[in-house]
């Protein structure tokens, strides 16, 4: 069964009453434990997808299945309590709370679920042990590097353990050693058996998943393997 299947999702924006097509008719279907990227330029709609599956915006016509559940027809408490118990977001700009530690970052989420968890901070050491943090638990943001932390960042997606990730841009503020060193972690996870969706305009880092969508225009222009794939190795991971 599908994870995510979209059929025909359109999306039009209206601004001082001149419409605006973003998506055309967009279709395609997403496996658990895949690895996708969604590729395109600047304006090409691949951040409205984005929003759309991720349940932060809504498709003017079309389908959406998740988990075979029909998006379409939620309210906005339902799309609210899908998006916090299902999806996990690495974003490009990290979106860390200051003057907070690394594991209190963490942490937080887990302490506005609605899931029972008996430990929270220990269940945050764990995840954050996964992302190579464990020896930085008590650093204030202000005190890490840019690539940790989006690591931090991706500690925080996981932490609930959605059934989806979302990894929009995240090395877009990063150097290419630590763009690199977050790859390998989202490539260790989804070998683990997470789902992840990058969005990236970059065919260098688009290729670091095993399946790339191409949009254009609103449009999905391809839809493929990628058949040399790039593997991040541990080499690059930040010390």
């Amino acid at each position: 069964m599908s994870l995510i299947e979209v059929k025909k999702l359109k999306k039009s924006l209206t601004t001082d009453e001149v419409v605006t097509q973003v998506l055309h008719g967009v279709s395609f279907s997403i496996l658990p434990g895949e690895f996708i990227s969604i590729m395109g330029p600047s304006g090409s709609g691949k951040s409205t997808l984005m929003h759309i599956l991720g349940f932060l915006d809504r498709a003017t016509s079309g389908t959406y299945l998740f988990e075979n559940e029909n998006v379409t027809e939620l309210d906005d408490l339902e799309l609210a309590r899908m998006r916090n118990e299902k999806i996990g977001f690495v974003i490009q700009s990290f979106n860390l709370l200051p003057r907070t530690s690394v594991l209190e970052n963490v942490t937080l989420p887990l302490l506005y679920s609605r899931k029972k968890i008996n430990n929270p901070e220990k269940v945050a050491r764990d995840v954050l042990e996964r992302v190579g943090l464990s020896h930085r638990l008590d650093y204030y943001t202000n005190q890490i590097s840019g690539g940790e932390k989006q690591r931090v960042a991706i500690a925080r997606a996981l932490v609930n353990e959605p059934s989806i990730i979302f990894a929009d841009e995240p090395t877009g503020n990063l150097d290419s050693k630590s763009g690199l060193a977050v790859m390998k972690i989202l490539q260790d996870l989804n070998e683990a058996g997470n789902t992840i969706i990058l969005v990236t305009h970059e065919t260098f880092t688009s290729e670091h998943a095993k399946r790339i969508l191409k949009i254009s225009d609103g449009e999905l222009v391809d839809d493929q393997l990628v058949k040399h794939r790039r593997i991040a190795t541990g080499e690059e991971l930040l010390k």
